[in-house]
């Protein structure tokens, strides 16, 4: 079983059934990609710190691995804004010389997720969470690239909107006007071709477009600089144990940004066409090895890219060697055109980033969220504001804890204990009889106030309680139960419980529900014997 499972972690012919069929159309999604992919592996890089190299060093390596050994057909890898977001402190800290290191550490604990079957994980999300972390990770992306569109050369604070303010008041003018109009004019061309020509690669002929206007005019436009002309030897980082040990925690970080935006991305490419099936766990396997890989070779840890595996599936691609023709694409821009790279102005990198962070925070998505419900925008908007203003994963784990919070208030309310008139003719005696019924949940969040809705009951010599409608209860639920009934049976009332539900059974009697009852006939499947058995109690006591 154990061998089985790992084979179905690990490539097999089965990935390309169907290439022989569609392999122009990988191949035209493939080389699609690549042209977008370009301009963006550049700008990520410069952002992070690490470089424009690492960024396509990244997009090449890391994209050639995942399309082999992830767990989605058509997913894209490489360098990502989110990653970005989280990196680029990190350098700042630790320096570039840990961006590798960090990329095998944080690669490693991705892979072992994969082993360990923790892909399910990130169905455990809730919405408001995910576009209140994206959102917040657009808002952070376009922010870093003010420094870089105003000018601004330095050190800025590591939080990025004080970074922008910083560089907004040490601009020079009107000198900054160039640049800014190097960053107007990318977004110009790419909200036109966005708009008439969406089949053409916006980002790409906007970034082609600015470099040729800024070479021919001579424009004081600081450049990307020198790329390297092949890729660099594979070689393993050094391994300080000092410096591990302070990179531990972002390791952590990192690796789980970079499995929860890989598995996203591959549930959002499932939704737009039918491209097979998403193992979730190979996907962790996969983007592990990556992040491995792009380290080894001076690169940065790698993310499914939701952008460019969306453009992959609407280019037609039917299997991941679409994925790897993108990252050929790159090595031979490498291999052919590095010197003509190099001579990118930066400011149209930051024009490309900040119109992709832009297009990140999608003014009809925010509207549903808000209009959902109260706690959804609540959410949505803790873990924006946690995110922009101090760290996406504790973002994340905020934003879960707020939902969760407002999930079991949610439940606690839709739970409740009632007292019912007793069914057919009155007899005497019956005022001295209350029938409960428990319905929902009876769980840590709700059983304090169920207990006393119970026990308050006055003058009353037995309870009767109707748990079939009962739903859920855990551990703390069944003590509280267990307590009442002992409670109750202190104060000289008898209990009667009806309808114990089998799934409830075993975890009732385990905490002493069952043997509290005075006696164990007092325990019923059905009503009408447990309410004659009530008033029998209440007749021997009159008599």
């Amino acid at each position: 079983m154990r061998i089985a499972a790992l084979r179905a972690l690990l490539p097999s012919g089965e990935d390309y059934r169907g290439l022989r069929s569609s392999w122009r159309a990988d191949l035209l999604a493939g080389l699609t990609v690549g042209i977008v992919a370009l301009p963006l592996a550049l700008a990520f890089g410069v952002s992070s710190g690490a470089g424009a190299e690492a960024g396509l060093v990244t997009a090449i390596v890391a994209g050639l691995v995942a399309a082999v050994f992830g767990g989605s057909n058509v997913q894209v890898s490489g360098p990502t804004g989110a990653m970005v977001v989280v990196l680029a402190p990190i350098v700042a800290a630790q320096g570039v010389g840990a961006v590798a290191l960090i990329s095998v550490m944080a690669g490693g604990i991705v892979l072992a997720a994969g082993l360990l079957r923790l892909g399910r994980a990130v169905s455990y999300i809730p919405w408001p969470v995910i576009e209140g972390f994206t959102a917040g990770i657009g808002v952070i992306i376009f922010m870093q690239q003010v420094p870089a569109a105003l000018g601004v050369a330095g050190e800025h604070s590591s939080n990025a909107v004080v970074a922008a303010w910083q560089a907004v008041s040490e601009a020079s003018w009107p000198g900054a006007l160039v640049p800014l109009a190097a960053v107007a004019a990318v977004a110009i061309v790419m909200l036109l071709l966005g708009r008439f020509a969406r089949a053409l690669p916006a980002s790409f002929i906007a970034i082609a477009a600015v470099s040729l206007i800024a070479a021919i005019s001579e424009l004081p436009l600081p450049a990307i600089g020198e790329l390297p002309r092949t890729l660099p030897a594979p070689a393993l980082p050094a391994f300080d144990p000092v410096v591990i040990a302070g990179l531990i925690g972002p390791a952590f970080a990192v690796a789980a940004l970079a499995a929860i935006e890989s598995l996203l991305s591959a549930r959002v490419a499932a939704t737009l066409a039918d491209t097979g099936h998403v193992n979730a766990d190979r996907e962790l396997l996969g983007q592990g090895l990556a992040s491995i890989a792009a380290g080894l070779f001076g690169g940065m840890p790698a993310t499914g890219a939701i952008a460019r595996t969306a453009v992959n599936v609407r280019s037609g691609a039917k299997t991941r060697f679409a994925a790897a023709v993108h990252a050929i694409v790159l090595l031979l821009v490498v291999l052919v055109a590095a010197g003509v790279v190099s001579e990118i102005p930066l400011a149209a990198l930051s024009g490309v980033l900040m119109m992709t962070a832009a297009r990140m925070v999608s003014p009809s998505t925010v509207t549903r969220v808000l209009r959902s419900g109260r706690s959804s925008a609540a959410v949505f908007g803790i873990t924006l504001l946690v995110t922009v203003a101090f760290d996406l994963i504790v973002a994340v784990g905020i934003g879960l804890a707020a939902a969760a919070f407002f999930a079991l208030r949610a439940l606690s309310r839709a739970s409740g204990a009632h007292r019912d008139q007793l069914p057919g003719q009155p007899a005497a005696g019956d005022d001295r009889i209350a029938l409960f019924h428990i319905e929902g949940s009876l769980f840590f969040g709700a059983a304090d106030r169920l207990i006393e809705e119970i026990s308050g009951a006055p003058d009353v010599e037995v309870v009767i309680l109707r748990l079939s409608g009962l739903q859920l209860v855990d551990a703390t639920g069944a003590n509280a139960l267990a307590e009442l009934v002992l409670a109750l049976e202190r104060r000289g009332v008898t209990v009667l419980i009806k309808g114990i539900r089998s799934e409830h059974r075993a975890l009732l009697e385990k905490l002493g529900v069952v043997g509290s009852l005075r006696h164990p006939n007092h325990l019923f499947a059905d009503l009408d014997p447990a309410l004659q058995h009530a008033r029998s109690h209440v007749r021997r006591a009159r008599a």
